[in-house]
């Protein structure tokens, strides 16, 4: 399940690339969500990438998807729009931890990536992201020492600015 927002959404985004190694590597995939949307390029275009969404928007409708679906693996990546939106930055962290708990408490067999947020061209706003991706490895790390199977993927260097 691609989990998030535009980001996860962006008209296919990393979702290509993702689908394509998987299935050139012999992987049987299937993204799962209740939105739709991508390229041609993407065959399979299910996702929960909710554009202009929020840590808390996500958090709130979470666990209906999760039940309808229970996928396998989840790919988080948000709180880009909390940084945008000037969102209680200081508390962004704990949103996060708060919605990989629901998550991990939902589907607990599931697999969690969780990944740092992109870069963004304006500076203040590439300050909030460096400061809330700075805490996601210690969330993650706390989240596997308690048994959980969440991991951290850092998308900040991969992605150009955004």
């Amino acid at each position: 399940m691609p989990l998030g927002d535009s980001i996860t959404d962006g008209n296919g985004g990393y979702r290509v690339e993702l689908w394509n190694s998987l299935v050139t590597s012999g992987k049987s995939v299937n993204f799962v969500g209740t939105l739709s949307s991508g390229p041609v390029a993407l065959p399979d275009r299910d996702h929960e990438g909710h554009s202009g969404w929020t840590i808390s928007q996500i958090s709130g409708s979470v666990e209906s998807w999760l039940g309808v679906h229970r996928p396998h693996a989840i790919l988080l990546q948000i709180g880009t729009n909390d940084m945008l939106q000037d969102q209680d930055l200081s508390n962004a962290p704990n949103r996060l931890s708060a919605l990989i708990d629901r998550i991990t408490a939902m589907v607990p067999t599931s697999t969690l990536f969780v990944a740092s947020i992109t870069r963004l061209t304006n500076p203040t706003f590439n300050q909030r992201v460096l400061a809330y991706n700075a805490a996601i490895p210690a969330i993650v790390d706390a989240k596997r020492a308690a048994g959980r199977n969440v991991h951290f993927v850092d998308m900040y260097p991969a992605v150009s600015d955004a």
